[in-house]
């Protein structure tokens, strides 16, 4: 007789589901209390300070859940394996969320365990995907368990400051894991982005180039490098000009303009378009021509926080048995995000008077984005499949 588990839920069914619901969430909490602190004052005693805490929940924290749904997904996909589902999945979604809240009881819990929780997360998750793939002996897909050990490490070089081990090493490790999070994400979408153009526009012939391909990661990860080893002037500014150069040629292979009629794709598109102006930012300036903030955000507002949404909401929807159409409400909410980079990147340069309601503004876009996407997804996300199928 076949024991029922605890977490036996539609939730618990396959990575995805609790994974992105908690992203969608942890987008608008820890935004709130952000601009709480950001606009208001507001201070928290926390484990972190308050501008490391901002960058590390939303990268290591937001960023890392939707890694975490995509993978857990993906590898069973990859290698027609099962990957973890009911009491195990919930067990790893507690174990983030509770890396999530100890933080806030610094001066209550040594300092030590709220690092080792956190820290804990992505080597159990690079276990947990490793495994189907090592089963399989689909080693190619090996490169995802070696991105999640290097966002362990830039993870690790953070408590290793905040712990005293180390000197300065927590803005450098906060660096190497948005470095690490724009590879990966560049890695994905020569996976997918073909395949979801195909898909989406049938009779649509995406163009591969593996050489193409890369050069785009290629020139990126040592853009990335040459940055923190804190190479500026004109090679960084040639390497970021190279890095341009090959990620547009990349996409332009890609690309087809009936992909504006799509939501589910130029949402995509679109975020790419803004790690592509990353690297530009980053190239100017190295040369001192714009501030170091605007390339920062256009990789993490930008890049990583558009090309998140617009994933979530087609994985969503293709492992639920939903047809692959965006509804008006998120096509509203890739609008929103896509303005919440544009308040945030862009605007600044051309109205520096006016930075202060340019963010806040920006925030709310971010947060009515992300509002809609759990308004229109926690429902599909906690419930069976419509067509009845397993996941």
């Amino acid at each position: 007789m076949k024991t029922r588990t605890v977490f036996d839920y539609p939730v618990f069914a396959l990575g995805f589901r609790p994974f992105f619901a908690l992203a969608g969430l942890s987008a608008l909490i820890l935004m709130v209390l952000w601009n709480a602190m950001f606009k208001d004052g507001y201070r928290m005693e926390s484990y972190f300070s308050g501008n490391l805490w901002h960058a590390h929940e939303m990268l290591l924290g937001y960023t890392v859940a939707v890694l975490a749904g995509f993978l857990l997904t993906a590898v069973k996909n990859w290698t027609g394996r099962s990957t973890l589902t009911g009491d195990s999945l919930a067990g790893l979604c507690l174990l983030w969320l509770y890396a999530r809240i100890l933080p806030f009881y610094a001066g209550m819990l040594p300092d030590a365990l709220i690092a080792a929780v956190d820290f804990a997360f992505l080597p159990v998750l690079a276990y947990w995907v490793s495994k189907p793939i090592l089963q399989t002996r689909s080693y190619e897909n090996l490169v995802f368990t070696g991105l999640l050990l290097s966002l362990t490490l830039g993870n690790g070089l953070i408590h290793a400051q905040i712990l005293g081990l180390i000197v300065n090493t927590a803005w450098f490790g906060m660096h190497w894991v948005i470095a690490t999070l724009v590879v990966t994400i560049l890695v994905v979408a020569g996976r997918v982005f073909p395949f979801f153009t195909e898909r989406g526009l049938p009779g649509t012939l995406a163009l591969r180039n593996p050489l193409l391909d890369a050069l785009a990661i290629s020139t990126a990860a040592l853009t990335f490098i040459l940055q923190m080893m804190s190479v500026s002037g004109f090679w960084l500014a040639l390497v970021a000009a190279c890095a341009v150069a090959a990620n547009a040629m990349r996409v332009a292979g890609w690309y087809v303009r009936r992909v504006w009629y799509v939501p589910l794709l130029w949402v995509l598109y679109a975020g790419y378009g803004w790690i592509i102006l990353g690297f530009a930012l980053m190239g100017l300036n190295a040369v001192n021509w714009v501030g170091p903030s605007l390339a920062l955000h256009a990789f993490t507002v930008g890049g990583i926080g558009v090309i998140t949404l617009g994933m979530m909401a087609r994985v969503a929807l293709g492992h639920t048995g939903r047809a692959l159409k965006a509804s008006n409400v998120m096509a509203l909410a890739f609008i929103l995000i896509n303005v919440a980079v544009m308040l945030r990147v862009l605007l600044p340069v051309m109205l520096p008077a006016w930075y202060g309601t340019l963010i806040y503004s920006a925030t709310l876009s971010w947060l009515a984005a992300f509002s809609l996407f759990v308004f229109y997804y926690l429902p599909i996300l906690t419930s069976a499949r419509i067509d009845g199928q397993a996941g």
